[in-house]
Order: C-alpha cells, then structure tokens, then sequence
C-alpha cells in the first residue's frame, strides 16, 4: 500500500474488526442483480450511496414538498434536505452502536424517492387512484425506481444496488407479505441498519416539521413547551445557555430534541440487544420484533408529540388547503393522461406497452416535482395561460 491509499479491502477489512458482530459488513452483502466488478477503492454500499446521489430522481426531491409547498429557494424542508437529515441521524446513531454507516446513508438516501409531488397528500391522492390497478405505496415506489426506472448502466433496469440497500427500503411493517418480498426472505427480520433508518426518519421529521411549524406560524410556540419532551429539552437548553430566548432558543430546543431521542435510542436499544443476546447478523434476521426502539418514557412522549402535531400542525386549515391542490392537480392530470396517453414523454409510452396504462402514468406522475406537476397542469388545463 502507497502512504495515503487506502483500498477497498483495507476498508472491508476494518469494518469486520471494528462494526459490531450483529453489524452488516459490505464484504458480506448477498450481491447486486446483475454482477459488476468490484471498484478498487470503494465498498459496495458506498458505491450504492453514490448512485443513488447521482440519480435524477434524487435530485428531484429539492422540489418535493415535506409539509409546506414552498417556492425554490424557500426555508421550509423539502424531501431532499429532509432525507439528508435522515442520513445524519442515522450515520450518527450507527457509529455509537457499531453499525454500518455507509449502508445507513444509501438506505436513508433513498428512503423517499417514491414519494409524490405533495408530500403524503400527493400519496394519498396517487393510492386511492391507483386502488384498482395494483396500488401505489411509496416505499414501493422507492424501491421501483432504483430497480426499474433508473436507468444508468448497460444490460439492466435501475441502479442494480445490492440486495441489502434494496431490502432495507422494502422492509418496514411486518408483516411482509405480497409477491413483492418473494426475492426478500420475506421470513428474514430487516438489518439493524434498516431499523435505524426508520427509526432515525422519525427522528428528523418530528424535529423539523416543529421547527417549520414555527417558523410558518401554524405552530404556537407557549402551547409546543407544555409538552412534556418540550420541557426537558428546554429545560437542558436553558441549562447550557442561560438567558436565551426567542428565535435561538427554538433552535437550540429542535437540536437539542434530535440529541435527547437519539440518546435514548442509543442506550435502550443496546440494552435491548444484550438481552436478546445478539451476537451475529444471523441472529437479527431470526427476529420476529423490532429490536432498536425508544424506552417506555420516551415512547409516551413521543406519542404526545405526535398527537400534538397531527391535531396543530398536519390537519391546520393552511395545510388542508395545500392538500386540496395536490388532490385537483394529481387527479386532473391522472385522469388527462390516461384519456390520452400521447400527451406523456415517448419513453412513458413505450413503458406503458409493458407495464400497463395506469402504472405507466403512476410512474410518471409520481415522478414529477412540485412545480413540474403545477405546470404541467397549466399547460393541459389552462393553455392560454403564458
């Protein structure tokens, strides 16, 4: 080895000294669909991380709404900045417990890149929709991009990622059944690494839907603190900086938060896996129940935070507004391209030869941006509108 180098196989081989034994180790992984030969520097989930960053449906969710439909270059989360909080949580959370932290950020990468335009309201819309004609469940749909409609390297569909990035975006909620986990081990429980992922996913949308919640005025900021997880993180905030108030103070509390869960995090779930006595990864895949979660506590104030945000925040006459819109605008061009198939691009029609109309058209439509899906819309409805 040259000073400065360091191979794929020196990085393979501190990952089994240094990860945990019940840790996924990339040297270990069952493989990709189509065999590649290996990069010289790179793990495979590094590489896998790679190509998910550098797909177009990646780059798409800077224009997919979280909570808020927001213009470019607003302040409000987006799929993607909130994906990329997702890959620090857990990436964070996995050093401490010794898991992998490269599959950890392929996994959270691509966690969301099914979701609608429109957040969970583009979702809802796209699945009843689509109740007829298979469904639409965005997960699923993450997990058809990166295997179907990617497109990017020679003799295969998708991103031809390994089968444990590709099983960590399927595995959620038990239990897994539909022809879909037939190539999954469907009887197999889900890594560690996928456990934290979702776990962390939580985490991040918790936190930064307060801290947009606040900072559009939905949220007030008097009812947030009588929460009771509200208190202990303001309490600690107050504790290191004394005198803070306002603005800084709410973002030091939304740090704070993310600090507080994964801590708890950390501590009972490596309490729950040295009474389960996991010593290997054979013995995560044997589980039938989740093994990394919260404690009793932090479960009970978590579910009130969940509450208060549901009651204050998700259901807000404003956010039922935007809803409305993602349902006229996904129904409208839902129902265009079906009646008229040529309206979609070229390659869309080619695919709907093979997949079937509505899929087809799901696809397409579940691809678009916010403001690509508002446009289109003009276009098709309004078109004497410049």
């Amino acid at each position: 080895m040259m000073d400065g180098l360091v191979t794929r196989e020196q990085v393979e081989e501190r990952e089994q000294q240094n990860l945990a034994s019940y840790g996924m180790k990339s040297g270990d992984s069952r493989g990709r669909q189509v065999s590649h030969a290996k990069d010289p520097w790179r793990t495979e989930f590094q590489r896998d991380r790679d190509r998910i960053i550098h797909c177009s449906a990646f780059r798409r969710l800077d224009n997919k709404t979280q909570v808020f439909v927001s213009p470019k270059g607003g302040h409000f989360r987006t799929r993607l900045t909130h994906s990329l909080e997702v890959a620090q949580i857990s990436c964070s959370v996995a050093r401490r417990l010794g898991l992998n932290e490269d599959l950890c950020g392929a996994v959270a990468l691509a966690h969301d890149l099914g979701h609608t335009p429109f957040g969970h309201s583009g979702g809802d819309v796209l699945g009843r929709l689509m109740l007829d004609h298979g469904g639409f469940e965005h997960n699923l749909q993450s997990l058809r991009i990166v295997d179907h409609l990617e497109i990017h390297y020679p003799g295969c569909r998708g991103l031809n990622l390994t089968y444990e990035v590709r099983e960590s975006i399927l595995k959620h909620n038990r239990p897994f059944r539909g022809d879909v986990f037939a190539a999954y081990h469907p009887e197999e429980g889900p890594l560690l690494e996928a456990q934290l992922v979702d776990l962390s996913d939580g985490i991040a949308y918790n936190s930064h839907d307060i801290d947009d919640g606040l900072q559009s005025g939905l949220l007030i900021a008097d009812e947030l603190n009588e929460l009771a997880i509200m208190r202990v993180v303001r309490e600690r905030v107050r504790g290191k900086w004394p005198g803070i108030t306002g603005r800084m103070e709410q973002k030091k509390c939304i740090g704070e938060l993310i600090d507080y869960l994964s801590a708890d995090l950390v501590t009972f779930s490596i309490e729950r896996i040295r009474q389960l006595g996991l010593k290997s990864l054979e013995g995560v895949r044997e589980q039938q129940e989740a093994i990394l979660g919260f404690s009793a506590q932090v479960c009970r104030e978590d579910e009130e935070l969940r509450t208060f945000l549901y009651e204050k925040l998700y259901t807000h006459y404003r956010v039922h507004q935007m809803r409305n819109r993602a349902r006229v605008f996904i129904e409208g061009l839902f129902h265009e391209y079906i009646a008229n198939p040529m309206l979609m691009p070229p390659r869309y029609q080619e695919w709907a030869a093979d997949d079937g109309l509505e899929r087809t058209v799901a696809d397409y439509i579940a691809g678009m941006t916010d403001g690509y899906a508002q446009n289109e819309y003009q276009r098709l409805f309004n078109p004497f509108d410049r």
